[in-house]
């Protein structure tokens, strides 16, 4: 496990935000809970999949939690784009304080976007507890560009790739477009400031 978590630091920027003590439950070991990140799912075997199926193996009696947004991993995939972040943030935040074996606070880890979304159930959702957060890749002042999405994806990053270069802060895209909630141009930043509807809430910038 040490090699797979070192291949991830030098693979992306890593976050690691800590709070105080919070006592171990699930035969001594604490709960974790991760989320994808964007084009991803829940349970890919080739990703999410296989990371907690490793965490697993490597940490017996653990209750490793992959959060799922939606009913099925298709739903997952696709609200990975297009649904509101603070209505999954929400979702999040119930299902979390709904789980018996998190309700001694747990650990946490999000990939790429998935980081700066736990980071906001962090911010908002105190119960359960979140123990530490581990950030990988994740996106925490915004991006100013769209990344390539790999297999059956790619063709929906072009088309959100063209929406965000068209009018990222627009009612429209803000509402429908993921991304775009955590797009910040540096070169309008007061437009980022009135308009953005996710990023810029849990960074402290918004006029809004």
């Amino acid at each position: 496990m040490a090699a797979v978590l070192l291949a991830l630091t030098l693979a992306a920027p890593v976050l690691l935000v800590a709070s105080g003590p919070v006592p171990d439950t699930n035969n001594g070991t604490v709960p974790l809970v991760l989320w994808h990140g964007m084009g991803d799912s829940c349970c890919n075997p080739l990703s999410m999949g296989s990371i907690k199926k490793m965490m697993e193996e490597e940490i017996p009696g653990i209750y490793v939690l992959s959060l799922m947004i939606g009913k099925n991993v298709v739903e997952d995939t696709e609200n990975g784009f297009f649904l509101d972040v603070n209505t999954q943030v929400s979702m999040v935040c119930s299902q979390l304080a709904q789980d018996a074996r998190l309700q001694g606070g747990y650990n946490a880890m999000g990939f790429s976007q998935g980081g700066q979304f736990l980071r906001a159930v962090a911010q908002r959702c105190p119960s359960p507890p979140m123990r530490t957060l581990i950030s990988v890749g994740g996106q925490h002042q915004g991006v100013y560009g769209l990344p390539r999405c790999p297999g059956e994806s790619s063709h929906i990053c072009d088309m959100i790739r063209e929406a965000l270069n068209r009018g990222a802060y627009s009612d429209l895209v803000q509402k429908h477009l993921v991304q775009a909630q955590y797009w910040h141009d540096p070169l309008n930043d007061d437009l980022y400031k009135q308009h953005s509807l996710f990023l810029a809430d849990i960074n402290q910038d918004s006029w809004r």
